[in-house]
């Protein structure tokens, strides 16, 4: 279970589940963001990098778009902010437009928030 099991929020038991569940009906979309970052489909556990990536850009949205909103005044604020850019690079680079990058984006927002949701449901 490698990855799941370095999920501080989330049981890696329920956490596997809950990622079997989802690629039941999203494998299609895990394919498209692995195709479109790089991370090729043959190598183990590809599912679980996808996931880790998605719950991570999402918690960089979150950290983001909330009204106070990361400041460099802290060491901590300072790695969010670097994190969240470099997450977004990984999504960005060799694309051609915004469009693409936006889906991309989208389909890592989408893909966590389902994973909480199936993992919310098994609890």
């Amino acid at each position: 279970m490698g990855i799941l099991e370095n999920l501080h929020e989330f049981e890696a038991k329920k956490a596997k589940e809950s990622l079997d569940m989802l690629l039941i009906d999203r494998s299609n979309e895990f394919k498209e963001l692995a195709k479109g970052m790089g991370i090729p489909t043959t190598s183990p556990s590809w599912e679980q990098i996808i996931l880790k990536f998605c719950l991570d850009f999402n918690e960089c949205f979150r950290v983001i778009t909330t009204p106070e909103g990361p400041n460099d005044t802290t060491e901590d604020s300072h790695n969010k902010i670097h994190q969240c850019m470099t997450l977004i690079r990984q999504i960005a680079r060799g694309k051609s437009s915004m469009i693409e990058i936006t889906h991309l984006q989208n389909l890592a927002y989408t893909l966590a928030e389902e994973f909480k949701t199936i993992y919310k449901r098994l609890s």
